[in-house]
């Protein structure tokens, strides 16, 4: 007897699970290879959670992790720090890492404060406490916690619009934690404008790393996201796509950035899990994508027939009142 067919409530629910799920790329390993630099090894060649030290006055290195909007860097910093074997706490006192993404506004004191925040010092905006002082608990509460690698999510806010004083303000606060007893490795991430601005300082190209993520592809990557389709539609019960353009189209849709990509899967699964389909088709996609941008018909790449010729660089939308 074969199994009566999951519901929509069922199907909504797998598609929430899928957005939990990581998919591993090779961008992962490309991380990990860069991680396991930042960190020193013990006398049997295990990576240990300390930081490499690259001179004699015991300086760390960093890594600068830059991609345009949508691409997933997030989740792939995020994923690869969790999930690193040397990083993993010792008990409820050791704090391998600590993330942060950057406040608004954007001040050396409320990133001070924030970074405080996440490694469980309940620290307080106040006028009476200099930034100093806040960088010298940050670096002594790194030290009670084990701390090894912060990271910086959306570290291009740090600079903003900023005076070119501002921006070395920033660069000398995230430089003082990388330098003398106590120093921690720092992975800042964020869009190109990051690495524009932040190279601007000598200091900064010589101690960070630069990990550009390469653009999706529709034909090297079509294997693997015609895979992972599959999967994601076995997961919700439901067949995948049929159309032989539709992995080229997506591509097309997400600008080539690989976080859009799967944005865009989950919400055509979304769509075709309400309108309780038996198959994931390109209505689907061009359903979901539709609500997403906001566009018409025919500017809809999933719709139109010279979809190709559909210019969605975020100036020719914003022109056309797309957004």
């Amino acid at each position: 007897m074969n199994p009566a067919p999951p519901t929509i409530n069922a199907k909504l629910a797998a598609v929430d699970r899928l957005r939990e799920k990581h998919i591993s790329t090779p961008r992962d390993v490309q991380f990990r290879s860069y991680l396991d630099r930042l960190l020193q090894r013990d006398e049997h060649g295990n990576l240990i959670a300390v930081p490499r030290l690259y001179t004699k006055d015991g300086d760390a290195r960093g890594i600068a992790l830059v991609e345009p909007a949508g691409g997933g860097k997030t989740s792939l910093v995020y994923h690869g720090l969790k999930n690193h074997p040397a990083l993993q706490p010792r008990n409820a006192a050791h704090q391998p890492w600590v993330g942060v993404r950057v406040p608004s506004p954007a001040t050396a004191k409320s990133l001070a404060i924030e970074i405080l925040r996440a490694s469980g010092y309940p620290a307080k905006r106040s006028n009476n406490i200099t930034e100093d002082d806040l960088m010298r608990k940050v670096r002594h509460h790194f030290k009670l916690r084990g701390t090894a690698i912060l990271w910086i999510d959306e570290a291009h806010d740090l600079f903003g619009t900023g005076t070119r004083y501002k921006i070395d303000v920033f660069l000398k606060t995230v430089r003082n934690l990388m330098q003398g007893e106590g120093a921690v490795s720092v992975v800042l991430s964020g869009i190109e404008s990051l690495w524009q601005i932040a190279s601007c300082d000598a200091q900064v190209t010589r101690r960070y790393w630069r990990m550009p993520l390469g653009d999706v592809s529709p034909h090297s990557d079509r294997r693997a996201l015609t895979g992972v389709i599959s999967n994601f539609c076995t997961a919700v019960g439901i067949r995948p796509p049929s159309e032989e353009d539709l992995v080229d189209r997506l591509v097309h849709a997400s600008r080539n950035r690989f976080g859009r990509c799967m944005e865009n899967i989950l919400g055509a699964l979304e769509a075709a899990a309400l309108d309780d389909a038996d198959e994931l088709t390109m209505q689907h996609f061009a359903v979901s994508w539709g609500m997403q941008e906001g566009c018409g018909l025919g500017q809809n790449v999933f719709l139109a027939r010279h979809w190709a010729k559909i210019d969605l660089s975020e100036a020719k939308f914003a022109a056309e009142g797309v957004y």
